[in-house]
């Protein structure tokens, strides 16, 4: 099931960040996950939110450059190896992993955040293979 990814470029500097938490507690938008990844100018900032339509439009209209992304969430036993076979079913299916990050949700499994080359097709390999994927729904119930 592919899911909705919050991706907004903040410029590296004291309060940036705070700047944009403060925009998502103004609307009530609750963080699922979050990945940031700096440079010495910018950063990536990559959320998982509980209403990702309504939190890029109000961070556009704060003046941040935010836009929605296609993901995957993807469920995984906690198990040596679980990781390994989903990506080596995408892998084996041509499906290129563009970038991946661990998502904090309670219960017995794991949860990665995943971007590959075609989503529809991994989403596919990975049920075919025994994973499920989570809507942003099911992982706010977490």
């Amino acid at each position: 099931m592919i899911s909705k990814q919050l991706s907004i470029f903040i410029e590296n500097r004291q309060g940036r960040l705070g700047e944009v938490l403060g925009v998502l507690k103004n609307n009530n938008v609750n963080i699922l996950s979050l990945s940031l990844a700096d440079t010495t100018e910018f950063g990536l900032l990559r959320l998982i939110v509980s209403n990702p339509a309504l939190t890029a439009e109000k961070l556009v209209k704060e003046g941040f450059s935010a836009m929605l992304t296609d993901i995957l969430v993807v469920s995984i036993e906690h198990k040596s190896g679980s990781l390994q076979g989903a990506l080596n079913a995408l892998s084996d299916s041509g499906i290129n992993v563009e970038y991946m990050y661990g998502l904090s949700v309670h219960g017995e499994k794991a949860t990665v955040v995943l971007k590959a080359s075609d989503l529809k097709k991994a989403d596919e390999i990975l049920a075919e293979n025994g994973y499920s994927t989570l809507s942003a729904e099911e992982i706010v119930e977490f």
